[in-house]
């Protein structure tokens, strides 16, 4: 039976179809302004057997198209597990949200907490920042790795105030790199904080888009004093795990 996850997030729809616990299908597009027809459009492709919505959009699909849902915590716990079953603690920074998922022995959510007050720390938020700086997004955690910049501080996380800061800061003639080191490690020092007043059990993972910068990687495991397990393709796990709970909720 193809079992099928679909992940309406803030910045992006997220969907995979599964045969058995083997990936067949992945899609992954822009929200955009009208994220029922854009779901619409990825289920008439792929026509999976039994399907479930996660994400902040669940609700939208499940309205128009009867299909049921599950919340993204534990469509996040579920698809950690899948990859990594001594999974104890998930840290999931998505578009406009942070989320820390702390979760027992059988792979039950035993407590959570969330950013989603504000893009601060958020993947808009890092896209925002490496606009300003003249950066891609895909390469700007990786162009912030060298540690000889020099040491500078953000003081903020709003994203209107951050900005000012970092135009600040070019005016001075601080190198991007090093402007773009202290705004990974603002993030990481904040969702550190986050996860600390959540319970850190090992082992952690960092799931989310913002998983494949290897800038904020870095700065949480050297916070956490521990490493990060990274699946292959973090952004699509809330996903996986939405497709595990099809088994039990076929549409």
């Amino acid at each position: 039976m193809r079992i099928g996850g679909i992940d309406i997030g803030s910045r992006y729809i997220k969907h995979v179809v599964l045969d058995g616990s083997q990936l067949v299908e992945t899609y992954k597009v822009e929200t955009g302004y009208d994220p029922f027809t854009q779901c619409k459009e990825l289920l008439d492709t792929t026509k999976p057997d039994a399907l479930v919505a996660t994400g902040y959009g669940r609700h939208l699909i499940a309205n128009g198209g009867g299909i049921p849902t599950v919340t993204e915590i534990k469509a996040a716990a579920r698809g950690a597990r899948a990859f990594f079953p001594t999974c104890g603690t998930i840290i999931d920074i998505g578009g406009q949200d942070t989320k820390v998922i702390q979760v027992n022995s059988e792979g039950s959510v035993m407590t959570f907490e969330m950013n989603d007050r504000c893009a601060a720390g958020t993947g808009k938020f890092l896209e925002m920042m490496a606009r300003a700086l003249g950066f891609e997004t895909e390469n700007f955690g990786a162009s912030c790795e060298n540690s000889g910049y020099e040491q500078v501080a953000i003081n903020s996380l709003c994203a209107v105030f951050a900005e000012s800061e970092v135009i600040t800061l070019i005016s001075k003639g601080i190198r991007r790199e090093a402007i773009g080191a202290a705004l990974h490690r603002s993030i990481a020092s904040r969702v550190a904080s986050l996860a600390k007043r959540v319970g850190v059990r090992q082992d952690v993972v960092f799931t989310g888009g913002c998983a494949r910068n290897p800038s904020l990687k870095a700065m949480l495991s050297e916070r956490l004093g521990q490493d990060l397990l990274v699946a292959p393709n973090p952004d699509i796990l809330t996903a996986w795990g939405a497709a595990l709970c099809a088994e039990q909720s076929p549409a």
